[in-house]
């Protein structure tokens, strides 16, 4: 009797915690969840974007640190700190993914829990019913003594099976508080990266503040060269054309800057001429890509190099799909040669790189680099726009548009 009266307060015990350890399914945040096989993918490209930022930051200060101009040393801060931005909004991207998949196991369990609810409590009240009638109080109630034994027979084999039956509920209850905790720690990291965010773009705008009171004795120059962009922008017929115009200056550039400087008048006019200098040898056509190139934003790919779009076009570079206002940053060293509204392309980037290369990143809601100005690898260039707001960058050489999958280093 004792014994049944044990199993009875444990099985009330048990239904009690069901009802309590089912509560709804869905984030009670305002986190927006996705789907699990979506997460999965998330959650390994996140974090593998997260080392990458951490690694490229962590490089960037060692660059920073050991140079002795100012400039120098003021780009590579400042590209430090948009690599950690990058490195916060890939950690939230890593807690959101860990979050939806903690919430879908919760729902799984959930749906586990209530099948096995209303039994549970049925035979618990069963159960604390016989436990509490006294033998002889059986006796008197319609059916003969042998009934009353063989009820307490059939209970006596069945308690095995229930404590079995028990032990196993007991875990999935132990396994519902785990999934708890663990979505009460992830959400804890969520709100830690998404404090994190918002100091380091408070810093990286107080350090651009600084960099424009700085180069204010050289606005005179950059603002006649983003006029003569615009012009160029004006003129063009398609983006093709623009890329295409800029591409002719850069060239006119680099051979004006291969001239040979003015010759000296010699002391003896009686002397011959020395011979002529070899002209250096043109960049144009360079095969070497832009050292340690990388992708300006991270992100879900959505159209991939080559891949023909519904208009039948073939895609010229890649389409990423960021987070909403997910920092941007330059591909590789160079000069911004265009920054600014195109028509149907939303506010763009052009950045002209040594050897004939040039980068167009298009999309973007805001930009934060001016016509003219010199950037480096992970340079701030400015910032994408909100949810579903794609991002494309091209890679160029001499014009033609290449993969820039296969010069990521």
């Amino acid at each position: 009797m004792r014994r049944h009266a044990f199993t009875a307060t444990a099985l009330i015990a048990i239904s009690a915690a069901l009802a309590v350890a089912m509560p709804d399914s869905r984030a009670r945040t305002d986190v927006l969840l996705v789907e699990p096989a979506e997460a999965e993918a998330q959650l390994a490209r996140a974090a593998r974007e997260s080392r990458r930022a951490e690694q490229r930051a962590a490089r960037l200060s060692r660059k920073a640190e050991a140079a002795t101009e100012a400039a120098t040393r003021t780009a590579s801060e400042a590209a430090a700190l948009a690599a950690r931005i990058q490195q916060a909004e890939a950690d939230i991207e890593v807690a959101r993914a860990r979050l939806s998949l903690v919430q879908a196991e919760r729902a799984e369990l959930t749906a586990r829990l209530a099948e096995q609810q209303e039994p549970t409590a049925r035979l618990a009240a069963a159960l604390q019913t016989a436990s509490r009638r006294p033998l002889a109080l059986s006796a008197l109630q319609p059916g003969s003594l042998k009934e009353v034994v063989y009820v307490r027979a059939v209970l006596d084999s069945a308690v095995p099976q229930i404590r079995a039956r028990t032990a196993d509920l007991r875990d999935e209850l132990d396994k519902g508080r785990a999934l708890e905790a663990e979505a009460t720690r992830t959400l804890a990291e969520l709100r830690d990266g998404e404090k994190a965010l918002r100091e380091r773009r408070a810093a990286l705008a107080a350090l651009e503040s600084k960099q424009r009171v700085a180069s204010r004795n050289a606005r005179g120059a950059a603002m006649r060269e983003a006029e003569r962009a615009l012009a160029l922008a004006e003129e063009a017929r398609d983006l093709d054309g623009l890329v295409s115009r800029l591409d002719d200056i850069a060239a006119l550039r680099r051979e004006l800057a291969a001239l040979p400087g003015p010759v000296l008048r010699p002391a003896d006019l009686s002397a011959p001429l020395p011979a002529a200098p070899e002209p250096a040898p043109s960049a144009t056509g360079s095969a070497s890509p832009p050292a340690d190139y990388q992708l300006p934003v991270d992100g879900r790919t959505l159209v991939g190099f080559g891949a023909r779009r519904a208009s039948g076009i073939a895609s010229t570079g890649l389409e990423l799909a960021p987070v909403a206002g997910a920092q941007v940053v330059a591909p590789a060293r160079g000069r911004a040669v265009f920054a600014g509204p195109y028509r149907g392309f939303g506010r763009i980037v052009i950045i002209e790189h040594d050897g004939g290369w040039t980068s167009l990143v298009t999309g973007l809601a805001r930009v934060d680099v001016a016509v003219g100005a010199a950037v480096i690898g992970g340079s701030p260039v400015g910032v994408a726009g909100g949810r579903g707001a794609p991002v494309t960058i091209e890679l160029r050489r001499d014009g033609e548009p290449v993969n820039p999958l296969q010069y990521l280093r």
